[in-house]
């Protein structure tokens, strides 16, 4: 059964009328760089194997195992139906004819028509859509993650997925909306149990009211430190700040254990039933976390954070990346434009 749309003060919320994305390392998002190379036709293609072996050990391309050193040509109608890169362009010194270069290394060329430049991938891509750009310039290896692919085309998650979503999202924007009332940024949290379905803890932005620092997602963060007897400041003030004591949580997983989406994952697994402050729970705020939120979801070990909106300083996808930075201890995923529209009229 299809996911009914919910009505909230008047206002329709289609789970179809928002996408979310991953947030992906600037490796995994960013344009494809390019290299210039010299190409040749392959003249007799019974030469084809000799040039080869003969270019590999005079022009190895030690650092671009991803390129395919022989191409099909793109004109058909051509009468060499083959083109082998010959080397990079940085290879061939100042001045110096390619031609000239290959006779000089005592390599037979004639099996080669006249060399010309082209562009190559410096490095392997890494997504579908890098892929797609890198091979429009030269043939290369690509060892597919489908999940990422399914994530950047906004099909990793089910319709009854992004209804529970749009549930917990919606929780948050009530909470920002009551923080808004009480004179406070209109931003909103909610953290979750991904494996039960339960909701851990609800708070809003309280920066006014008990401490400069107290952000939404600071505030759900010791909310759930409540839960385990712990916890550093009291709400009772903001009633809409509130937690539960989690469900018991089965020491092991069973299932998928692939990581992107899943809240199945290994990193999800927990050692035992009391988990460290966030482990292996979702966060859905708002608006996109700043540096000091984010740096607190890394220590609090979140599993993965869904927000609305971004912000001009955000730290999960705007100014930084801190959940891609590798020299951190805890790495989560992050995804965006959850009930994107509606979190951005938060501030409207």
């Amino acid at each position: 059964m299809e996911p009914q749309i919910k009505r909230w003060k008047g206002m329709d919320y289609d789970t179809d009328s928002w996408d979310i994305l991953p947030v992906l390392s600037d490796e995994k998002s960013q344009d494809i760089k390019l290299l210039d190379a010299y190409a040749a036709p392959i003249i007799q293609k019974r030469e084809t194997s000799r040039l080869i072996k003969e270019l590999t050990v005079i022009y190895p391309l030690t650092d671009l195992q991803h390129i395919k050193r022989v191409r099909s040509c793109k004109d058909k109608n051509t009468p060499h139906p083959l083109e082998v890169i010959v080397c990079l362009a940085s290879d061939v010194p100042a001045k110096q004819v390619l031609t000239d270069l290959l006779c000089s290394k005592m390599f037979d060329s004639s099996g080669l028509g006249e060399p010309f430049l082209v562009k190559i991938p410096a490095n392997p891509p890494l997504t579908r859509p890098q892929f797609e750009k890198a091979s429009k310039h030269w043939p290369t290896s690509f060892h597919e993650d489908k999940q990422v692919t399914f994530a950047l085309r906004g099909e990793l998650f089910t319709p009854s997925q992004k209804a529970k979503m749009q549930e917990y999202m919606m929780m948050a924007i009530q909470a920002a909306r009551t923080g808004k009332q009480k004179g406070m940024d209109a931003v909103g949290a909610v953290i979750t149990n991904p494996q039960s379905s339960q909701v851990i803890a609800i708070g809003h932005d309280c920066r006014r009211g008990n401490h400069p620092l107290h952000h939404a997602v600071i505030v759900c963060i010791d909310l759930v430190a409540h839960t385990q007897g712990g916890g550093a400041y009291q709400y009772e003030n903001y009633p809409a700040c509130r937690y539960n004591v989690p469900d018991p949580v089965p020491a092991t997983c069973h299932g998928d254990m692939s990581t992107l989406g899943n809240p199945c994952s290994a990193a999800n697994v927990m050692e035992n039933s009391q988990p460290y402050i966030c482990t292996g729970y979702d966060l859905y705020v708002t608006r996109e976390p700043c540096v000091m939120c984010a740096m607190a979801l890394v220590h609090s070990r979140i599993h993965r954070v869904f927000y609305g909106t971004a912000s001009a300083d955000g730290a999960l996808g705007t100014k930084y990346k801190i959940h891609c930075q590798k020299d951190l201890n805890h790495h989560f995923e992050v995804f965006k434009g959850v009930m994107h529209q509606a979190c951005t009229e938060l501030f409207t």
